[in-house]
């Protein structure tokens, strides 16, 4: 089952990134400002010359036409919008495409417990799961890898994440890889050691964790496969 995305992108070329929410593409030999909405580093993916989808954008209030919303690496076709995956996970469950949150129901989407809000709490059997979803792009000889910038905003999440399972309420993190090149995932230790450290420590301490990969084409979005994760700092 694929989840159908918004049609008539256009194809451009990536020229330059002047802020973290900022791109410049050619379209048809003209230079236009596009919104980034991927805060990350992406240096991996948006360098000069890729070829990207931009998607038209309208309203009086916006700075910008378009929005940078995929890239090609190759023939693979990657989607930089880190507010998809958590709309894709959200059809996943009402669909129960994912095995291991099938029998599980969303009881509240952005849900707030404390200082922070996660993005579902899940209910089954009077029982509840904090679910939080992160979007992945960055992938190295196959390795998928989060974050590809310092998140505190991540590292303070899995550390609240652990710090809430009780007896009727577990807690899960479901990383999204936007591409379907992965073929094992590690948290970036080179990156930001202190969120790859918190991570490790979590699972530890009980929380879930899931990585799936996602096919990505133009029009639609499709769950891919459940992929192994490996969490040792490659230093010990």
């Amino acid at each position: 089952m694929k989840m159908s995305l918004p049609t008539g992108l256009i194809e451009a070329e990536f020229i330059a990134r002047p802020n973290r929410f900022l791109s410049k593409v050619k379209i048809n030999g003209e230079i236009h400002d596009s919104h980034v909405p991927d805060p990350g580093r992406l240096k991996e993916l948006l360098f000069p010359g890729a070829r990207v989808l931009v998607e038209p954008k309208s309203g009086v209030e916006r700075k910008t036409k378009y929005a940078t919303v995929m890239v090609y690496s190759g023939d693979e076709l990657i989607s930089i919008n880190s507010q998809l995956p958590n709309r894709f996970v959200r059809f996943c469950l009402d669909a129960q495409l994912i095995p291991e949150l099938s029998t599980w129901q969303v009881k509240k989407q952005e849900y707030t417990l404390g200082n922070s809000r996660f993005d579902f709490l899940l209910e089954k059997d009077g029982r509840e799961k904090l679910l939080e979803v992160k979007s992945v792009t960055l992938v190295e000889d196959g390795i998928a890898r989060f974050p590809d910038a310092v998140t505190s905003r991540g590292t303070r999440h899995v550390r609240h994440l652990a710090g809430s399972i009780t007896a009727d309420r577990s807690a899960a993190v479901l990383f999204i890889v936007q591409r379907s090149d992965a073929i094992g995932f590690e948290p970036h230790w080179g990156r930001d050691p202190e969120f790859a450290t918190a991570l490790k420590k979590a699972v530890e301490q009980g929380l879930e964790l899931m990585i799936y990969t996602t096919y990505i084409k133009p029009d639609t979005m499709n769950l891919g496969t459940s992929i192994p994760y490996n969490l040792e700092s490659a230093n010990g």
